[in-house]
């Protein structure tokens, strides 16, 4: 069995599987990827029918990196000849005055040269009648916004990786990782193996794989969860018809029109409770189901039948909800990206630059603002702001 290799990949969820894929597309066969449990697992975060992806975003950087990140989705799209995205057009909105202002997405959008209409109420219920928009509130809307398939996603990226020439391994957890002239030792599964370039994409488990380099983030797990509606009135959320939306106040609400399943589905965002990746229950947060069905009667009624299921998922939370995308500084050798509970729709794009980082050692993509060692990070207890 072979063990040596020149690229290793830890975690093959949504980042891991994208940069097992993109390393693969240049390295071939000297790419390895580890997975401790069986490939497209649901304990951590990237799998489910569906994963907003938008152009709409709080700062101009975020809308450019998303503007690749649908060039990555392509690129992913013509290599694997499989629709990964669908697009349905994307509804923010919210109070005129919310915790979350739709100023700062029109403003980077305007910045970034993303073109958008600004909805009052009457517009919105009139293109969206299950809407109930009162007076108060008002909207953006860009159509480039829709679904970013997750389950398929990663399917497709491991795929096209073993197509490419990568060795993936699942039920193959880390015991060790050990930096060494040059290179890394990595302990899994029972069997040592060695690479030049390390890529932690461990998502819950990123501290787990950062304790063997004596370093730690303040990261904070939640278990998040959505549910799936049998609605009565499903016609009337079809996409074509019905576009994905996120409320922007605090708390943060957002759904989809039906995929997968046969009812639109919703949830809170950033509103479940810190837990243990290894421990934590699948039992849904009953006290979560109905801060999500409240929020639904007020404002879209019709999305509401009995519950198809809820489904669980980890956010992997940093202090300011932005990622971990970058060399470790007393190991750049080592890569790690964390996505900070909304990093999906960017998968197959930070799965490239992970593999630019570890290949090349640079990227042409801003990523300044996602330092491993930028301030807050540095802090032990740091203050939070998931509002973004």
């Amino acid at each position: 069995m072979r063990r040596d290799y020149e690229y290793i990949v830890l975690g093959l969820g949504g980042w891991g599987s994208a940069a097992a894929y993109w390393l693969s597309r240049r390295a071939g066969a000297d790419v390895l990827g580890l997975e401790q449990y069986e490939l497209g697992h649901v304990r951590g975060e990237s799998q489910d029918h569906s994963r907003i992806i938008r152009l709409s975003y709080h700062t101009p950087e975020y809308v450019e990196l998303a503007k690749h990140a649908y060039r990555a989705w392509a690129d992913i799209e013509r290599d694997a000849g499989q629709q990964l995205v669908l697009r349905t057009g994307g509804l923010d909105f919210a109070p005129r005055e919310s915790a979350i202002p739709l100023a700062s997405y029109s403003g980077s959008m305007d910045a970034a040269g993303v073109p958008y209409e600004h909805l009052d109420a009457a517009e919105i219920r009139r293109r969206w009648p299950v809407i109930k928009a009162t007076d108060d509130i008002h909207g953006l809307f860009q159509p480039e916004s829709g679904i970013a398939m997750a389950a398929r996603g990663n399917a497709a990226h491991l795929r096209m990786a073993r197509e490419h020439g990568a060795t993936l391994l699942d039920g193959t957890p880390v015991e060790a990782i050990h930096p060494r002239d040059g290179e890394i030792d990595v302990a899994a599964g029972g069997v040592m193996y060695r690479c030049r370039r390390l890529i932690i994409a461990a998502g819950a488990w990123t501290n787990g794989a950062l304790t063997h380099l004596g370093m730690r983030l303040p990261l904070r797990v939640t278990k998040e969860q959505v549910t799936y509606f049998a609605t009565p009135h499903a016609a009337e959320f079809e996409p074509g018809r019905f576009p994905v939306w996120i409320w922007m106040d605090d708390p943060c609400f957002y759904g989809f029109p039906v995929f997968g399943e046969p009812g639109p589905k919703a949830g809170q965002d950033a509103g479940g409770l810190e837990t243990d990746p290894v421990t934590r229950t699948f039992e849904p947060d009953r006290a979560a189901l109905g801060r999500t069905i409240a929020f639904l009667e007020q404002y879209i009624p019709r999305a509401l039948g009995p519950t198809i299921y809820t489904k669980t998922c980890l956010y992997t939370l940093t202090p300011d909800r932005d990622f971990v995308l970058d060399r470790l500084p007393a190991h750049p050798e080592i890569t790690v990206g964390v996505g900070g509970g909304h990093g999906y729709k960017f998968a197959s794009l930070m799965g490239q630059i992970l593999s630019e980082l570890a290949i090349d050692g640079r990227t042409e993509r801003n990523i300044e603002p996602f330092r491993i060692d930028r301030a807050i990070l540095q802090l032990e207890n740091p203050p939070v702001n998931y509002m973004v």
